[in-house]
């Protein structure tokens, strides 16, 4: 196979990121300036729309497997720029919930169709590199329209807000149409559901352990957004000029090393090992970040930057080693379904990481950052038996992909 596919790929990953990028920094302002939502109101219909779209994603994965992945993610990325759209007009609170639910669907489902899509153009031993590449083509492609954000919130009229919900309603058509150019994949064939109707991955606990497991390590999400952010501010002598220094640091980390971290990963057991390292690694920065407490200005600065390092190599050896169990735990046939699946894991912790992280680390102080560390130390060391686990219900009961490692 050529490397076109995968240059379509990370074209149309590229372009939606731009919009994306410019819309998560206008988003909140927007919403409540401009639709005039309070913003408890904003927090809940947002809440309430990923909590949809975690639950739509699963039928939708299995809707690129029966039905095609190509056409399916096309229609997805056009739904997901549909309901961009919607936010222009939307000025009361029912409708905002709505159009934050399709939006949140829409982006769950296309996030299946995608990989699905990638399963089937892609080799297995050439998907985790792609998807570091993928990576790395996002932050770039976030910082963009992060930028492109900044210059509305900087101009801060009515006008400067809707044109970026109306670029990033045109980079999600332009990334359907990228889309449009691949290969065709050929569906699988359908399988039985089991006599309770519930759709197949729930069947496979080992799989849904995985996912769990997985979960836990993705509660460091919110970390560089909001628990960071509020550790600086009120237990540190840290400036607060230094939130945005660390946003920078790992976002250029990701886009600089993420492929690079990435190429040791090529099967179950180099997975594992990836995974188990990380906790480690996640552990450390934990400890850096708990010594800042108490200590002066500079060497909290030192400490924070440490931390974030840290932090940045932990997230990336995560990412590479759960792209990799999550393709090669999965049917050959169902990798749309299992995908949808395993990405509720960023959704819950989207929605649990601000909780968990305000509760441990601003109301706990230090000892929430050893046990944040700990737990993640915990799920990592548990991923690779879960893992080997899976395998094995996989040999008694369907054909999946053969691993290497």
């Amino acid at each position: 196979m050529t490397n076109r596919p995968q240059r379509v790929l990370a074209l149309a990953q590229l372009t939606n990121s731009v919009g994306d990028g410019a819309y998560y920094v206008t988003s909140a302002l927007y919403f409540t300036r401009v639709v005039g939502l309070a913003p408890a109101r904003v927090g809940l219909g947002l809440t309430v729309g990923w909590a949809v779209g975690s639950l739509v994603g699963v039928p939708l994965g299995r809707l690129a497997d029966r039905r095609g992945a190509r056409g399916t993610a096309v229609l997805l990325a056009l739904a997901t720029g549909l309901a961009v759209a919607s936010f222009l007009v939307v000025r009361g609170f029912v409708p905002f919930v709505l159009a934050a639910c399709a939006y949140a669907s829409a982006q769950s489902g296309l996030a299946a169709a995608r990989q699905a899509l990638l399963a089937g153009l892609v080799p297995a031993g050439e998907r985790t590199g792609l998807l570091a590449r993928l990576q790395s083509t996002l932050n770039a492609g976030l910082a963009v329209g992060a930028g492109i954000g900044g210059l509305a919130l900087h101009a801060g009229t009515r006008a400067a807000y809707l044109a970026v919900f109306a670029l990033d309603t045109v980079t999600f058509l332009l990334c359907a149409g990228l889309l449009l150019r691949l290969p065709s994949v050929a569906p699988g064939a359908p399988r039985k559901r089991d006599g309770g109707g519930r759709p197949g991955v729930l069947r496979d606990r080992p799989y849904v352990v995985v996912t769990l497991l997985n979960t836990v390590l993705l509660l460091r999400m919110p970390l560089l957004s909001l628990g960071l952010p509020l550790w600086i501010a009120e237990r540190t002598a840290a400036p607060d000029w230094l939130v945005s220094a660390l946003f920078v640091l790992n976002t250029g980390a990701v886009m600089v090393f993420q492929v690079r971290m990435a190429r040791g990963v090529t099967g179950l057991a180099s997975a594992a090992r990836a995974v188990r390292r990380s906790g480690w690694v996640m552990l450390a920065a934990c400890v850096v970040f708990a010594l800042t407490a108490g200590a002066s200005a500079w060497m909290a600065v030192v400490l924070l930057v440490t931390g974030a390092a840290l932090q940045a190599a932990a997230e990336m050896g995560q990412s590479a080693g759960s792209w990799q169990l999550s393709f090669d735990l999965a049917p050959a046939d169902r990798i749309g379904e299992y995908q949808g699946f395993f990405g509720t894991g960023v959704t819950v912790a989207r929605t649990l990481g601000p909780l968990v992280l305000t509760s441990l680390l601003v109301e706990w102080g230090t000892p929430g950052w050893l046990l944040l560390g700990g737990a993640t130390l915990a799920a990592s060391y548990a991923m690779g038996p879960a893992a080997r686990r899976a395998v094995g219900r996989a040999s008694e009961e369907i054909t999946r992909p053969v691993l290497v490692g």
